[in-house]
């Protein structure tokens, strides 16, 4: 079937979606309204909701006949789908660190086939198409060639789930020793996005949404990284939500980082 798809339309369709959603996320950055928790840590706003509306409507303007499914509303899933973020670091967001994105993807079957992480308070739009290769703002990326005890990977830590916080905290120890630095940023978006250009050697993460890492992770193989879940599966990581992402080198050693915390099951949806 993708054979039949117009990537490029697709993925042009999917940025004018994202930067519209991005302009709602950039003009509420200064005072965002009716902020509330959904759960402990785990923050939604109007903004949030209003970035998923003007998403939604692009895209369905664009291709009507593929469904929509967003982090903040649903919608509709089959096996070729739209999935999105409105607004990934929704923490940053009201804190107004600037470190936020707008991530939408088109997933068949299960994979990824077109990816855009917008970040509208950097100025700076991500995007990729199977087998087209990984851009921003027209520039090709590829992921770093540095070595793993050179690198400096990026994670998040696992707040949606308390319960995997002592056996996470001694990943990261290991992680803190194996590699030259470790950040945490707090937007997985642009984490993926950031290894696919080789800003970050790699990335781990436990328990997120699909809407979070799916542009991402094609963006990071699209610019030549491995994208899997915790065991090293490439084909689970968008239904667990548990990621590792890298150039070949990187991800192997986060993969014998994480060692044996295999991850956090299957985060139905």
């Amino acid at each position: 079937m993708t054979a039949s798809l117009d990537l490029v339309a697709l993925a042009d369709a999917a940025e004018v979606a994202a930067r519209a959603g991005g302009t709602v996320v950039a003009e509420g950055f200064d005072d965002p309204s009716n902020v509330r928790e959904k759960a402990p840590g785990d923050w939604v706003s109007d903004v949030d909701h209003e970035s998923e509306r003007v998403v939604r409507e692009s895209l369905l303007a664009a291709f009507p006949e593929i469904p929509f499914f967003g982090e903040e509303s649903g919608g509709e899933r089959g096996e070729l789908g739209w999935i999105c973020d409105p607004l990934d670091g929704t923490s940053n967001f009201l804190h107004r660190l600037p470190a936020v994105g707008v991530s939408i993807a088109l997933v068949h079957a299960g994979e990824p086939i077109v990816g855009v992480v917008h970040a509208p308070l950097l100025g700076d739009t991500y995007r990729a198409t199977l087998g087209g290769g990984a851009w921003c703002n027209g520039v090709r990326l590829s992921v770093a060639t540095r070595s793993p005890e050179s690198a400096i990977v990026a994670t998040g830590f696992p707040f949606r789930r308390k319960d995997l916080a002592d056996k996470y905290i001694a990943v990261f120890a290991k992680a803190f020793a194996a590699f030259e630095d470790v950040r945490r940023v707090g937007a997985a978006s642009l984490d993926l996005a950031w290894t696919a250009a080789g800003v970050f050697d790699g990335y781990f993460e436990l328990s997120l949404g699909p809407w979070d890492v799916a542009a991402g992770a094609l963006l990071v193989r699209e610019a030549g990284g491995i994208a899997t879940d915790w065991a090293g599966d490439p084909s689970r990581w968008l239904a667990s939500g548990d990621i590792v992402v890298g150039s070949p080198a990187v991800h192997a050693r986060i993969l014998e980082v994480v060692g044996d915390m295999k991850g956090s099951g299957e985060r139905p949806i």
